[in-house]
């Protein structure tokens, strides 16, 4: 890993992935969030996310992580 992501192999004809950590799940307590990607410039444009009624958690369309509401969350959240 270099600065918290994916080394490439650029050695070969056919470049690949060396090593790549599991995507990030960020367990949150409101059903709006949003996400940047972290590690400052090198995230990606801030987009805004919300879990869907009847869902438990959202994935990041940039970088892939997964935001869970946390245990009880659901029942403090009523629509402000």
């Amino acid at each position: 890993m270099v600065n918290d992501r994916p080394e490439i192999d650029l050695n070969t004809t056919n470049p690949r992935i060396v090593a790549m950590d599991p995507f990030e799940v960020i367990e949150i307590e409101t059903r709006k969030t949003s996400c940047d990607g972290g590690g400052g410039a090198l995230g990606h444009p801030r987009v805004y996310l919300t879990v869907g009624a009847g869902e438990a958690e959202i994935v990041c369309p940039y970088c892939s992580r997964t935001y869970r509401l946390k245990a009880g969350a659901e029942a403090a959240a009523h629509g402000h």
